[in-house]
């Protein structure tokens, strides 16, 4: 059996316990459970920090939840203060809207490998298997499972993409809802941008800086699997900033970020 890395879940969350609720239950059901669950809040309300308690009581292995004040969309920034804040070598990062497939987290350690990162899919749940889940506080989901879209995203083959070589570009489809990489990577990047506000820009930004760093994409098809918790659509913000930025990334092969991560490792 490989000998895995320390590995931390890193979720990020606002205002959407009912959801979080889901999400932990799935971490709890974990075939390897990750060495610490670190919750990203950026500036949810007492009841998102209560069921996080309550769930500490729970919880076989440490749960810890990093909060800010709620001052608009600001994920880049909360990102990075849990980032900074993880004592493992390896990050899986996703959403608190995500409820992961039982072998989650060992597929991802799994394909893990030196200079390279993974990203994923989706499997979609409608609106109406979302509110029943949520009502229930369970969601025990198959690929039998009604209210489920992008279902050929379900099957579960983890030995069909084993030895595949990682992609020779990122891809659009990659988002952090689904995604891993080594804490190092992340450090030498300078984490996510915070001139990114407002929702949009930062996950691409993020990975593409990965790549001219020389850390490669791979995505997990047939492993990995997760499922994503209906929501509204979220719209581009600031998007004409948020074009500029990434267009400076692209074209300068920028790895490395002003606005990022460096300042709360000295809080360390």
């Amino acid at each position: 059996m490989k000998n895995h890395p320390s590995v931390a879940l890193l979720v990020s969350t606002y205002n959407w316990p009912e959801a979080l609720d889901l999400v932990l239950g799935s971490v709890l059901k974990q075939s390897v459970l990750p060495t610490e669950v670190i919750i990203a809040d950026d500036g949810s309300k007492e009841d998102t920090r209560s069921l996080i308690n309550d769930y500490k009581k729970i919880f076989p292995l440490p749960l810890h939840h990093i909060w800010h004040e709620d001052n608009g969309f600001t994920k880049t920034i909360i990102l990075n203060k849990a980032i900074a804040k993880i004592t493992s070598d390896y990050i899986i990062q996703i959403d608190g809207d995500i409820i992961l497939h039982q072998h989650f987290v060992k597929d991802h350690l799994n394909a893990c490998r030196d200079e390279m990162f993974l990203y994923g899919t989706r499997v979609t749940i409608t609106k109406e298997k979302s509110v029943q889940l949520m009502a229930k506080k369970k969601a025990n989901l198959n690929i039998l499972s009604g209210g489920l879209k992008k279902r050929m995203r379900m099957l579960y083959l983890p030995f069909v993409y084993k030895n595949r070589k990682p992609d020779e570009a990122i891809s659009t489809k990659l988002r952090g809802a689904n995604m891993s990489y080594w804490r190092k990577d992340a450090i030498e990047i300078n984490g996510y941008n915070e001139d990114f506000l407002g929702w949009g820009f930062e996950d691409y930004d993020f990975g593409q800086r990965l790549t001219f760093l020389g850390v490669m994409p791979k995505r997990l098809k047939f492993a990995g699997i997760c499922f994503h918790i209906y929501h509204k659509k979220a719209v581009l913000e600031n998007p004409d900033k948020g074009n500029e930025i990434q267009n400076k990334t692209i074209e300068g092969r920028v790895k490395r970020c002003e606005n990022g991560i460096d300042k709360y490792l000295k809080d360390k």
